[in-house]
């Protein structure tokens, strides 16, 4: 598993769907996941500190984790499938270890309230994760067989195909600020 960070939430300016992009804490390696509008707020409004009236569902799911005794370990964004991403949250329940299945833009707008560490998995990353040039901002291609055996690192024609959404969404995305914080 490897850690990441929340880079920022992007919307497509061709279609107007919503993307949280991770960043890889040790490299520049990023992850696009799209979620809805609902799950962009709610992972925008803590981000930002924003104090809202009443508690939105994801501030709910940790009263109730809080309340019956329960703490968020972390969240694993653990598989992959036909361009829809799955997740884990990852409870403590009186000392031992449960797994939920989840929606990873739940889990992430979770982990934001509860500042629970957020993983994503190795292959993971190799499928679906890019790189940016430096200069033009744009994805580049990772090579996915480094420092891999060629077998375990292969990934085939279909899997590409069925990929090449995520770079053709990426693509549409200003990404010129991708890296810089704003205060």
């Amino acid at each position: 598993m490897v850690e990441m960070t929340i880079d920022s939430i992007r919307v497509s300016l061709m279609n107007y769907q919503h993307v949280v992009i991770l960043k890889e804490k040790e490299s520049d390696r990023y992850l696009p996941i799209w979620i809805g509008p609902a799950e962009a707020d709610a992972i925008s409004v803590k981000l930002q500190n924003v104090d809202i009236a009443r508690p939105l569902t994801h501030d709910l799911l940790d009263s109730v984790i809080s309340t019956l005794g329960a703490s968020v370990n972390f969240i694993v964004v653990n598989d992959l499938h036909n361009d829809t991403f799955y997740a884990k949250i990852m409870l403590n329940v009186n000392g031992g270890q449960v797994e939920i299945d989840s929606r990873p833009s739940d889990a992430i707008a979770l982990a934001v309230r509860t500042t629970a560490p957020i993983y994503v998995e190795e292959a993971i990353l190799d499928k679906a994760g890019i790189m940016l040039d430096r200069e033009t901002g744009k994805p580049i291609p990772i090579d996915k067989n480094a420092n891999k055996s060629e077998a375990k690192g292969k990934v085939d024609e279909q899997e590409l195909k069925k990929l090449s959404a995520f770079y053709d969404f990426i693509n549409t995305l200003n990404l010129d600020d991708l890296g810089k914080r704003k205060s």
